[in-house]
């Protein structure tokens, strides 16, 4: 039996660990051994109570901050559905120009011999852009 004695609300959410370890009397070499988490929640009561005190807090501050929150999400709002970003359509583009690329053995091809790929290399290309 495992009893929490200091019990107070600014513990709630903290994760403590136990390790129980078995072993035969005689000997001292463990036989197995398990790792338990346990978590300390408030009560029903304590949480239904928190909640409301949250949510009295959460309908003060919309009440007095009303404008200031809708000046600042929207400009957010507008960065976050901009669409890829350059290092995504960058990255894309490199593996369309690598799969375009005379593969080794190719020798009938106006392109340098150091820029034919393997088709290994080729292969990584086409999962990326996959």
């Amino acid at each position: 039996v495992i009893r929490h004695r200091d019990v107070r609300s600014s513990y709630y959410g903290v994760i403590d660990k136990f390790r129980l370890q078995v072993s035969e009397q005689s000997q001292r070499k463990a036989l197995g051994r398990k790792e338990i988490v346990a978590t300390l929640l408030p009560s029903a009561k304590e949480q239904q109570q928190q909640k409301e005190e949250e949510e009295k807090r959460i309908k003060e501050h919309l009440a007095e901050s009303v404008f200031f929150e809708q000046t600042l999400c929207q400009p957010e709002n507008r960065t976050a559905s901009s669409g890829p970003s350059l290092l995504t359509v960058f990255l894309g583009i490199v593996c369309i120009t690598a799969l375009m690329l005379p593969t080794l053995g190719e020798m009938e091809s106006l392109v340098p011999l150091y820029l034919h790929l393997s088709v290994n290399q080729k292969l990584v290309a086409a999962y990326v852009l996959g």
